[in-house]
């Protein structure tokens, strides 16, 4: 039996849909074909089921208010200096969408788009678009795949994108996670599989320098909580660069709730984490379930390329070409 979507909404002409997927473990978790969302994930602890991802009831609320909750982010996540990059001797130019500077695809990015939505079973979604060349500035034709399966407590997220020229890349999920389902999270704590970190400016535009974490306050080698020690939250927005040869079936990130109530494991094939931990989540309508966001709210664990990687010819590639598509796995699970 398939995930059968329901209609929602109607945005820019076109239809959008809801699909829920539900597994034996007791998880639901709500997609919306409108920026490939989360739009609520749903775990049973004890005798109730509680929402550990901040999204809105209202689809509404998801044009005029949402800061990314729970979409898949692209063309390029994450930002571009300048908002322009260089390549095969042809400089483009894209949307500056941050002050000078081009975040999470613009704003005719991947998230800012109703997809075309498939329901594969009662446990898996498959949402598909297509972004035309020129499309915010980019170069070549972007045919983008997402697939959600949902397997026990684990979500999989697989990402395809197949291009007809070469066009820098960087597709992701960006689920803003609460394991106790309300209030902030500086004291849920983070372990990362990270040794180092890119180095960033003032408006969060990477040096290009990679410094070792050992020493600051990116080093989550062994757990700590999202405070200082006068337990005030710290706001973290940064990129960690994740231990290269490392084993792929290993966590990179591992969140427990403050209680231990929940705990969050993420798996990854890609290069980098983004930890952002809300600073900046100023909302004036509520959250699912009729809830405050308070700043700090939620923590994103944002597996990607580098941050502004097709400005830095040594950080890992984010190019794709007609040979060479677009993969991206990642699991994250709860429970």
């Amino acid at each position: 039996m398939a995930a059968e979507p329901r209609k929602i909404a109607v945005h820019e002409g076109r239809d959008v849909f809801e699909a829920t997927l539900a597994s034996e473990a007791g998880v639901r978790i709500s997609v919306i074909n409108y920026g490939a969302i989360v739009r609520d994930w749903q775990v049973p602890v004890g005798s109730d089921m509680r929402s550990v991802v901040l999204g809105f009831d209202r689809f509404e609320d998801y044009l005029e208010h949402s800061p990314y909750f729970g979409a898949i982010v692209g063309r390029v996540g994450n930002r571009i200096s300048d908002a322009r990059f260089a390549l095969d001797g042809k400089e483009y130019q894209l949307q500056a969408n941050e002050g000078t500077h081009h975040l999470h695809g613009g704003e005719r990015g991947l998230s800012n788009q109703v997809w075309e939505m498939e329901a594969l079973s009662d446990d898996a979604v498959r949402l598909t678009l297509t972004s035309p060349a020129g499309e915010m500035g980019y170069p070549g034709k972007l045919d983008v795949s997402v697939i959600y399966r949902l397997r026990g407590k684990a979500l999989e997220i697989d990402i395809d994108a197949t291009t007809d020229a070469r066009t820098p890349v960087n597709i992701f999920q960006h689920n803003y996670f609460n394991l106790l389902g309300e209030g902030d999270v500086r004291n849920h704590t983070l372990w990362l599989a990270a040794n180092a970190y890119t180095v960033r400016s003032a408006d969060l535009i990477p040096t290009g320098r990679i410094e070792p974490v050992a020493g600051s306050h990116f080093d989550f080698r062994k757990p700590r909580p999202l405070c200082d020690p006068q337990g005030e939250p710290i706001a973290y927005d940064n990129n960690l660069v994740l231990d290269t040869g490392r084993d792929l079936s290993d966590p990179v990130a591992i969140l427990r709730a403050p209680d231990d109530s929940l705990t969050l494991t993420l798996k990854t094939d890609q290069p980098g984490l983004q930890l952002y931990t809300g600073s900046k989540i100023n909302l004036s309508v509520p959250g699912l379930g009729g809830q405050h966001y308070p700043r700090f709210a939620g923590v994103c664990l944002e597996d990607q390329h580098f941050p502004d990687a097709i400005n830095h010819p040594h950080f890992p590639s984010c190019l794709v070409t007609p040979d060479r598509p677009y993969r991206h796995w990642c699991e994250i699970e709860i429970g």
